[in-house]
């Protein structure tokens, strides 16, 4: 038998266009960028994105890193590069930097010197260049002015590194009429996105305050980027905080860190800037997931739980070292991890568990509260119809309770009887009829009652069919009197007809009808109260 090793080498036009589409996002490429000056122990990264009057894009990354010589310039530009020595570095496949560049541009330029006395050195990456000559990286002296001139606004007489993309065709669509505003808005909006990420990823960096990671000042477009804080550390409540240890493929131990935070309802803020800085609401609710102080994956609960309401006061932060890689399966874009079934069933049922209960409950108390502030003077229209048909459709009589058994006598068509029944004033003028309270026994939606010596229903706002049929529909008068007729119109059917041996069933049919209005209602989306007039 003969066995041969024989090299074959990729197509290099095929291979490097076809790894443009490794499924970078702008957001995430340029992150990639900045982990790179970060690995470089850079102390200022700058950020240049513009736009010519042909809407050609220009993107130059500079840092007033280490640098690199010639070595090290040729091994930073080849795919695949040689590891780095620390293995904590942000910079960890040896791929980032060209696959993320080249998802967005056709030439990729670096250039980088290893001292403020050394002569810069640019190589550059042309995809069109490789299409006609092959698999080569091109190394020169004569670097691109502009890029000279950033390197030396940002790190005059040192070291450091500019990344250059130019050729950018897959950033924006091409408009029809280059130079116009369409454009340059559209390319502000991407600015404006990249900003609020790289402030989120890299908010450990940023904060200097922040012990945990080396101080960085990152600024696009001449404005400084400020960290994000997703726990709102300084007014959120802390409900978990555990360090867990685990074991690597090499047998050695390791850890992450897992902490819960619940953050306030909206009204809890104490101004409305820090309500807008904490970006409450649905979709940022879920784990926070960060490698080495740099967050890899925001906002996911990894496929253990579906993002509803009540969960969106939750923010947890999971956070290990390079340790985990191997265990946690990070992928080269270091952009999500992938947790192993008995980890991720542990966080599920044991880790999360108890944060989760306490945020649905402390959402449900503030829904509550909100809920019952929209039903104010929701119901008077109601009140007002309700009162001009009473003396038409009421054939029944009442008298005051007994005070010692609280029971009072009911005269209708069946005869009279004692019965047990609510009496009560009005809360507002005229409200008499229907009256909104915050919980019913049983968690019933109504029962009937006396309200200033008027038959009336008491209508249960804690109830889901309130909160997920009732507050949509607030401002519309007609369908809020309509349903709230037919409540009334059951109570007053019930004291019509009831008697001493039916009394039971007329509760328990009350109850049974909550109970399935309840299961009904419970896929029906809770609306958002900013939107309900109240």
């Amino acid at each position: 038998m003969t066995t041969e090793n024989i090299e074959t080498l990729p197509d290099p036009e095929r291979m490097i266009e076809g790894l443009r589409d490794t499924g970078y996002k702008f957001n995430t490429a340029i992150a990639d960028i900045i982990d790179n000056s970060i690995a470089a122990k850079a102390t200022y990264v700058d950020l240049q994105i513009v736009m010519d009057i042909r809407d050609n894009i220009r993107v130059s990354i500079a840092d007033n890193g280490e640098g690199m010589d010639r070595a090290g310039i040729l091994n930073a530009m080849t795919y695949g590069s040689q590891r780095r020595s620390d293995p904590s570095s942000l910079g960890k496949f040896g791929l980032g930097l060209k696959t993320a560049s080249t998802a967005f541009s056709r030439v990729l330029s670096v250039v980088s010197r290893p001292s403020g006395s050394a002569p810069a050195l640019q190589a550059t990456w042309d995809l069109g260049h490789v299409a006609k000559h092959g698999w080569h990286v091109q190394l020169t002296d004569e670097v691109d002015p502009e890029a000279l001139d950033h390197l030396n606004q940002i790190a005059p007489a040192h070291s450091g590194t500019v990344v250059l993309w130019t050729r950018v065709d897959r950033l924006i669509k091409p408009y029809a009429q280059p130079g116009g505003n369409a454009a340059q808005n559209a390319l502000n909006k991407i600015v404006k996105s990249l900003r609020d990420h790289v402030g989120m990823v890299f908010q450990r960096f940023l904060d200097p305050d922040d012990t945990r990671a080396a101080n960085v000042e990152i600024r696009i477009n001449d404005e400084k980027v400020h960290g994000w804080d997703p726990f709102c550390t300084g007014v959120a409540d802390k409900v978990g905080d555990q360090t867990v240890d685990l074991e690597t493929p090499e047998g050695r131990k390791a850890h992450f860190i897992f902490r819960a935070y619940i953050l306030p309802r909206k009204e809890e803020f104490e101004t409305d800037h820090a309500f807008k800085k904490s970006r409450l609401g649905n979709e940022a609710q879920g784990m926070y997931i960060y490698r080495e102080n740099r967050l890899i994956q925001e906002a996911t609960w990894l496929g253990m739980y579906t993002k509803e309401p009540h969960g969106s006061l939750l923010r947890v932060e999971f956070s290990f070292t390079h340790e985990l890689d191997e265990v946690f399966d990070i992928d080269f874009k270091k952009s999500q991890i992938s947790l192993n079934e008995d980890l991720w069933i542990a966080l599920r049922d044991q880790f999360l568990t108890a944060p989760r209960r306490e945020a649905n409950k402390r959402y449900r108390q503030g829904r509550k509260a909100e809920t019952g502030k929209k039903a104010q003077g929701a119901h008077d229209s109601s009140n007002r119809t309700i009162a001009a048909k009473e003396g038409a459709l009421d054939n029944t009589t009442i008298s005051e309770p007994d005070p010692k058994t609280g029971a009072a006598e009911l005269t209708n068509a069946q005869g009279s009887f004692r019965i047990k029944i609510n009496f009560g004033t009005a809360q507002r003028p005229g409200e008499v009829h229907v009256q909104t309270v915050d919980s019913l026994d049983d968690g019933a939606l109504f029962e009937p009652t006396i309200i200033d010596g008027h038959k009336a229903v008491r209508i249960n706002t804690s109830h889901p069919y309130y909160g997920k049929v009732y507050i949509p529909n607030l401002a519309q008068g007609v369908t809020v009197q309509g349903m709230d007729s037919l409540l009334w119109g059951l109570c007053l059917a019930e004291l019509s007809t009831v008697s001493e041996s039916t009394a039971d069933h007329f509760e328990q049919m009350r109850y049974e009808v909550s109970r399935i209005l309840r299961k009904l209602v419970e896929d029906l989306p809770d609306p958002e109260l900013d939107d309900v007039a109240g």
